[in-house]
């Protein structure tokens, strides 16, 4: 497990210094627009082309390969909210490079994630390594293409309500793409042929892609913060309950109850630190 917690950290490290690196490369561009207003095609390239942007884009890669290592060597429930702990990493970094501001709220929230991390990481027992078999394997591509479809379908009919269902849905993909990465085939060993005859591994890029649009989608026609936090229940608790029931992730003899609070402890901060400006300034500019 000591593999999964250092690759889960490192990518949160990656992924929230990659979103304050894109926000900045946003940042250089100016093409006159106000700050409600949705940029012009000609600018949103020239940030995608600026060194901050793409050492940003460089560290997203990075994280995902952390993300993949630690839901496969980890619990889910403690690796994905460790995994949501970026948004601690991409406030702190906005206050020391954007020179954005944290109140006294936003940094009970950073206390809040680090002190549950914590126990979290005392709490853990083994990682599983259970599999209910083909039928989950499956059942992660057929949620994956489901959730998509009901994700259009809140996008039409939810009005300013967007970025809650949105970034919910969003995370909720990215708990199943956790899942998925666990129970894939052909990863280790490596076996190429077992790995492209296994719906698990399109269930990951169905989920990435589908995430990613649905997330972009909420921070595009709503609140940031409301999208942000959204996001951070979808990824944390679909898969952690999932782990448990799932696929085996067990908690140490007479920790269940700690880590339960831990748990939802974890998640509250995150969501705290989700709602805080700074991370809305740089989520919106990135």
């Amino acid at each position: 497990m000591i593999v999964g917690f250092i690759a889960a950290v490192l990518a949160a490290l990656a992924y929230g210094t990659a979103s304050v690196l894109q926000a900045r490369g946003a940042a250089e561009v100016d093409d006159g627009a106000q700050h409600d207003e949705v940029p012009s095609a000609a600018s949103t390239f020239a940030a995608m082309i600026t060194v901050s942007f793409l050492i940003g884009f460089a560290l997203d890669a990075l994280g995902f390969i952390g993300n993949m290592v630690a839901a496969r060597t980890m619990p889910l429930f403690v690796a994905q909210p460790i995994i949501a702990a970026n948004l601690v990493v991409t406030a702190l970094l906005a206050m020391v490079v954007l020179h954005a501001r944290l109140s006294v709220r936003d940094w009970t929230g950073i206390v809040l994630v680090i002190a549950a991390l914590t126990v979290l990481g005392i709490a853990a027992g083994d990682e599983g390594h259970d599999d209910a078999g083909r039928s989950l394997h499956w059942g992660v591509l057929i949620a994956g293409a489901v959730l998509i479809a009901f994700g259009l379908v809140v996008m039409r009919f939810s009005g300013a309500r967007v970025a809650v269902g949105a970034g919910l849905l969003g995370g909720v993909l990215f708990g199943v793409l956790a899942i998925a990465v666990r129970v894939v085939d052909g990863v280790s060993p490596f076996d190429l042929g077992r790995l492209l005859t296994d719906p698990a591994a399109y269930a990951v890029v169905v989920c990435g892609v589908g995430g990613f649009y649905l997330f972009t989608v909420a921070l595009q026609t709503g609140s940031v913060s409301a999208a942000a936090a959204s996001l951070v229940v979808g990824e944390t608790v679909v898969p952690g309950v999932a782990g448990i029931v799932l696929l085996g992730d067990t908690v140490r003899h007479g920790w269940a109850v700690v880590a339960a609070v831990a748990f939802f402890v974890a998640i509250a901060g995150a969501i705290i630190v989700a709602m805080s400006s700074a991370v809305a300034d740089v989520e919106a500019a990135g």
